[in-house]
């Protein structure tokens, strides 16, 4: 699902260090580079843990198959990076020319082409991506939601291959909200307010989980899902905001990965809690990368090197359209299936061919067309 939106690197050169002239305003600490390869690493196992969680079901059997029903926890991770990347993004062009053109253009570009590709397709062969006839996917109300980007929104359970775009919905909505906040919220006398926001946007998603309210009722709404972005959002505030040295930051990132993953493993486990804890632990770890960018650490290079930044780098194309990628070889893992003894061998192959065949359509996506629309975010 999940979004996963790659926003612009933080040294966009729209988006320059001058900020506003007031004294104690926000801007980028000194040690904090313009561009940090471990987020890319970071994409990338937040994707893969994804598309491997929609092949839990062919892991059955094999060491693998614990790790992997955590898969979805990658959505959380999404929505951290994008909080924070934004959130930063936005700090830095306040006071530029064109604010509000030029950061929606920047996301239009980013996010509407293949977007919009993966809902052309499916719309094409509704009955092959969608599992459904066009005449019931093609109602005003169904075209309205996609369009508008709130069909997370809608008691409709979204079919087959656009199921990933709920994530995408969220992002969106908050980019739409977001930006104008965080323009007001760096005025003169007015800094409380995005720490208030974010405060509550922090407080308010596990309550709505506990509510049980019936408009609620719905896996994928907005309100119930804005820990991770929240989250990132703070991070990306506190890093612009506070004078402290870098290895305070990393000792901050080093104890919040530990707090939010002991807690997601205790006292919330199965709660309304957990995606709070998801999230605490996975802004530890993308502080802990921004803090240590560039050292020596194997994980670091690992993040920054080899198939991890790879995958980050078509993430997006990636989550859009694995599984789309996964319906149309549906025949081909149900021969696979079919009276077959050593299943597990099977089965290994099958998520194999998943994996190699989405990778190849995200990498043709990305070069052949993603990155050629990229090209125009020069104007803006």
């Amino acid at each position: 699902m999940p979004k996963l939106a790659t926003p612009p690197p933080l040294n966009n050169p729209d988006l320059g260090p001058e900020l506003d002239p007031a004294p104690n305003a926000c801007q980028r600490p000194a040690w904090l580079p313009s561009y940090i390869p471990e987020l890319d690493g970071l994409r990338g196992v937040a994707v893969l843990a994804v598309v491997l969680y929609h092949c839990n079901a062919r892991l059955v059997g094999t060491w693998l198959y614990g790790p992997v029903k955590w898969g979805w926890a990658g959505v959380n991770l999404f929505f951290v990076l994008s909080g924070f990347l934004i959130t930063a993004i936005l700090i830095e062009a306040r006071g530029k020319p064109h604010y509000f053109r030029n950061f929606y253009a920047r996301r239009i570009l980013r996010i509407w082409p293949v977007y919009y590709l993966l809902l052309i397709v499916c719309y094409a062969v509704p009955d092959w991506f969608l599992g459904d006839t066009w005449a019931h996917q093609a109602n005003w109300q169904t075209i309205s939601a996609y369009i508008l980007f709130i069909q997370n929104l809608r008691h409709v359970p979204l079919p087959g291959s656009t199921g990933p775009t709920w994530s995408l919905a969220i992002e969106e909505q908050y980019y739409f909200l977001w930006a104008p906040i965080v323009l007001i919220g760096q005025g003169r006398g007015r800094r409380w307010i995005l720490p208030l926001v974010l405060t509550a946007m922090l407080a308010t998603s596990p309550a709505f989980r506990l509510s049980g309210l019936h408009w609620l009722n719905n896996p994928p709404h907005t309100l119930i899902h804005l820990d991770g972005i929240a989250m990132g959002s703070l991070l990306a505030l506190g890093l612009y905001t506070l004078r402290l040295s870098r290895r305070t930051w990393l000792l901050i990132g080093l104890a919040a990965a530990v707090l939010g993953f002991t807690l997601t493993g205790t006292l919330f486990a199965g709660t309304s809690f957990l995606d709070s804890g998801l999230s605490l632990g996975f802004v530890g770890i993308v502080l802990t990368a921004v803090a240590s960018t560039g050292a020596g650490n194997w994980l670091l290079v690992l993040l920054r090197r080899g198939p991890l930044p790879f995958y980050g780098r078509i993430s997006y194309g990636l989550y859009m359209t694995h599984i789309l990628v996964f319906v149309y070889f549906g025949n081909f893992d149900a021969r696979l299936s079919d009276g077959n003894s050593i299943q597990v061998l099977n089965n290994l192959a099958i998520v194999a061919l998943r994996l190699v065949a989405s990778t190849i359509v995200a990498t043709i996506l990305w070069y052949g067309f993603e990155s050629q629309i990229l090209k125009l975010k020069r104007f803006f």
